[in-house]
């Protein structure tokens, strides 16, 4: 399976320190440049499964610039050039482009639900609940009902 992430799952599990879900998930995780350096400025280094590709396409990457930041559009693009199966993305414009671009994609509270199922985590609302209280991670209750809901948690 092919994943590629933008910033803020990978982020957000950092601050946490259950980054490892994303390898017991999926093994390897790739990221773009931008990724990597938005990433850097804020951890001297990062976690051994996730792989970083340039994106060489630029024309592109300039073109989704216009309603998305520098991570989100190299993600983007990387996902649709590596024909991903699941692009990690949260922000609801980064969404919105994703989805016209046909890309699959997933945000961290879905990543926790399909971490649940799979027995990694026992609980959505246990972790997100650490979210909440160490990061800056902010999403509508309407989505964490969604998520729970999902999870059988609500």
């Amino acid at each position: 399976m092919i994943v590629v992430d933008d910033t803020s799952a990978i982020t957000t599990l950092l601050q946490i320190g259950k980054a490892s879900l994303l390898q017991d998930l999926y093994h390897e995780v790739l990221i773009p440049e931008a990724v990597r350096v938005e990433l850097l400025i804020l951890y001297s280094s990062l976690p051994d499964f996730i792989e970083t590709f340039p994106v060489k396409d630029r024309n592109a990457v300039a073109r989704l610039l216009r309603v998305v930041d520098g991570g989100e559009a190299e993600a983007i693009v990387l996902a649709k050039k590596k024909h991903a199966d699941l692009l990690l993305i949260d922000e609801s414009e980064g969404r919105a482009v994703a989805r016209r671009e046909g890309i699959n994609f997933v945000g961290l509270l879905g990543v926790l639900v399909q971490a649940k199922f799979r027995g990694f985590i026992p609980s959505v609302h246990e972790v997100l609940g650490e979210i909440e209280n160490s990061t800056t991670f902010f999403v509508s209750q309407e989505i964490k009902n969604v998520a729970l809901r999902t999870a059988g948690e609500l």
